[in-house]
């Protein structure tokens, strides 16, 4: 992976954000899919809101995703995989980027059929703790024709992700507005922040 690890903040440095595919095998994707949360995401997730603390409401015309927040030291044994991946890539981006990285915050991501994330940026007026965010995406078989595109906006001009099983996308939290396209079908992904503070559980 250390190839991989180079590749992203090479990215980084250069464009404020990389693409690559295969962060996560196949067995390792089909894995974290077989939870139960993820099967039966309707009874495990709660809809997505927008802002933070007593400011956070839930607005569907700007978001209509569902989510499951990660705990760190009690995930499913299917995600350890992937934050494994993820102390890995912050511990070289620390050495090559010097960005402090200190922790990460993730949550189990389902956008059903029709559903949106209007374009945003992630890191927040008042807390600029969220350094660089991290999405892995885990859809099979996934066909442009489909839709679900995570659309970021780079000097203005839009570029189009498919969120294809196994495919990390990070990017400057700070800097680069993206959105989602609706797509036809479910649309899942293990979503989230690299930040420099260690975060709790009450901080999600």
């Amino acid at each position: 992976m250390n190839s991989t690890y180079e590749q992203i903040a090479d990215d980084i440095a250069e464009h404020g954000y990389s693409v690559v595919d295969q962060f996560l095998e196949d067995e390792e994707v089909n894995a974290i899919l077989s939870i139960k949360e993820f099967q039966d995401w309707l009874e495990h997730f709660k809809k997505a809101g927008i802002g933070k603390d007593k400011g956070r409401h839930i607005n569907e015309s700007i978001r209509g995703d569902y989510i499951k927040w990660i705990e760190n030291n009690s995930s499913p044994k299917a995600i350890n995989a992937y934050l494994l991946k993820l102390q890995d890539l912050i511990l070289h981006i620390n050495q090559t980027l010097f960005l402090s990285l200190k922790d990460y915050e993730l949550h189990m991501t389902v956008y059903p059929p029709g559903a949106f994330y209007k374009k945003h940026l992630d890191q927040f007026n008042r807390d600029d703790h969220r350094k660089l965010s991290i999405i892995c995406y885990l859809n099979n078989d996934w066909s442009p024709e489909y839709g679900g595109q995570l659309r970021m906006w780079i000097s203005g001009k839009p570029i189009d992700v498919l969120p294809t099983a196994g495919r990390l996308v990070c990017f400057r939290s700070d800097m680069i507005e993206h959105e989602v396209l609706p797509a036809t079908r479910p649309r899942l992904s293990i979503t989230g922040w690299m930040l420099d503070r260690f975060v709790s559980l009450s901080n999600l």
